[in-house]
């Protein structure tokens, strides 16, 4: 039996200080700064964000440190410390969408969409990442990548809307674009928002409705687990993890096509229809009997009873009604498994032995494919119940997964 391996955070101290070395090491200068930006966990509410739905993530305390400086010219220049003899460079002047290859396409991503965007005092800059958040986990090492590189581009050009949870917007904009359109990674914006807008203590309820202005469209729920005696297990199953695949593309063009079908705007307005309606079931029986195949009928079904699930899981905690929480963590789980088809074997069995090891509820979280899942566990229970997974991945050939222990941290914040 091996045990277990637990990440725990860098602390700021060590963040900064590790970022500062590698930069200097680097490129034989101080930085101007060292800023940084959580990985998140979504507790509920998966692949409703571009439904215009309704999900519910905390920031990690986990963050990802970006020592950077400002350049004269247009060169962008980044290192990160899991290659750190290896330099990638690029050029902003004449750069289109896709025209950065490998990871270095997230940060240089962000300044080519801000000066997109029309922020033309935006040049290049040298930057050096360090990184506690797990790559491929599910758990957003690229949000937390792309949103610390446009707080620091936003402080080290000036262009001051780091400073207010609105003007923030703009800065998630541009990191979502560098995401969607430099890199070639769909996202619907939740993993932005959460790495930029989330508070210590509180879960971001993010309504994802296009209509709404960004000061409509997150409410901070009280997420407190030690005052229910609780721990919130991520277990990184470490599963391969890809969403370039063409498989999340397929699944949002697919509900994009039944909101037509259906003569609405996107699926939040047909989940809200069935909200209302006098019988909720017969509603949505009468919505999926509308829809031309089988395939379509399960996707929809995923999205009109999770963003209603998201609803329920924020008043189930805050009355201390654990135990419904977890039930609606099951049942998210068992959708995207059964409607949403992008759970892997990893995701399940992990999430099966939580069940059966005390967790109240488990369910996948992130885009799927491979990434994490997480329990709700009693206190203290964490580590006994990651370690029971791991002895059954053992026991099928899996690779070994990763765990860590989530709270509800604060967001992208200037370091030194």
């Amino acid at each position: 039996m091996t045990a277990v391996e637990f990440i725990e955070p860098i602390s700021h101290e060590d963040g900064v200080k590790q970022a500062k070395a590698l930069f200097a090491k680097t490129y034989g200068v101080e930085p101007e700064g060292v800023w940084a930006a959580p990985g998140r966990v979504n507790l509920i509410g998966e692949h409703t964000d571009y439904n215009a739905g309704l999900c519910l993530p905390i920031a990690l305390p986990h963050r990802t440190f970006i020592a950077l400086s400002p350049r004269k010219d247009t060169k962008v220049r980044v290192v990160s410390d899991v290659a750190p003899d290896k330099v990638a460079e690029a050029d902003l002047e004449g750069l289109k969408a896709r025209g950065v290859d490998g990871w270095s396409a997230y940060p240089t991503g962000v300044a080519w969409a801000l000066r997109e965007a029309g922020f033309d005092k935006v040049k290049g800059f040298d930057a050096a990442f360090v990184s506690c958040v797990p790559l491929g986990s599910g758990l957003s090492s690229s949000a937390a990548m792309t949103c610390s590189t446009a707080l620091a581009l936003d402080d080290v050009y000036g262009l001051g809307y780091g400073g207010s949870d609105a003007g923030r917007v703009t800065l998630i904009n541009a990191a979502i674009k560098s995401e969607n359109e430099m890199a070639g990674a769909s996202t619907g914006g939740l993993d932005q928002n959460a790495s930029m807008r989330c508070t210590a203590g509180h879960a971001l309820l993010l309504d994802c409705r296009p209509e709404l202005t960004p000061l409509e469209n997150v409410s901070q729920q009280e997420f407190d687990l030690d005052k229910y005696g609780l721990e919130l297990l991520v277990v990184d199953t470490q599963a391969p993890h890809q969403l370039n695949d063409g498989q999340y593309a397929q699944r949002r063009a697919t509900c994009e096509e039944a909101a037509k079908i259906l003569g609405v705007a996107n699926l939040r307005v047909a989940a809200d229809g069935i909200a209302r309606a006098d019988d909720p079931f017969q509603a949505l029986k009468e919505t999926l009997d509308a829809l031309p195949d089988e395939t379509m009928k399960k996707r929809v079904r995923h999205v009109v009873t999770e963003i209603e699930r998201v609803r329920s899981f924020v008043h189930a905690f805050a009355k201390g009604d654990i135990e419904a929480a977890g039930r609606l963590f099951n049942a998210s789980h068992d959708s995207l498994a059964a409607d949403y088809e992008v759970t892997v074997p990893e995701l399940d069995v992990a999430v099966d032995v939580a069940r059966h090891n005390g967790a109240y509820g488990a369910r996948m979280t992130g885009g799927g494919f491979g990434g994490s899942i997480i329990a709700l566990v009693d206190k203290g229970r964490s580590h006994e119940v990651a370690q029971a997974i791991a002895d059954e991945f053992e026991k099928q050939g899996f690779h070994a997964p990763r765990a860590l222990a989530a709270v509800a941290a604060p967001s992208a914040s200037r370091e030194a």
